[in-house]
């Protein structure tokens, strides 16, 4: 029965040690979904190189005009 829990104080780290010594308890890293090393690598991307507000303008006006045009008559 895998359960997450919070450790709120350092002193607690001690006693876990000591239930996984007795083989009482395992402890494992928890699996990453990949979400947050995307926002690492997105984020590493912008501090390179910051996109201007001039290029977001000009893509969303590409956008709309792509949605927009086969609905002007």
């Amino acid at each position: 029965m895998p359960l997450q829990i919070d450790i709120l104080k350092p002193q607690a780290n001690a006693e876990l040690e000591k239930l996984v010594m007795k083989k009482l308890i395992s402890i494992r890293p928890d699996p990453v979904d990949g979400f947050e090393d995307l926002l690492k690598i997105f984020r590493q991307r912008v501090k390179n190189s910051p996109i201007k507000l001039s290029e977001i303008t000009k893509e969303v006006e590409t956008v709309r005009a792509k949605r927009y045009a086969g609905k002007k008559k």
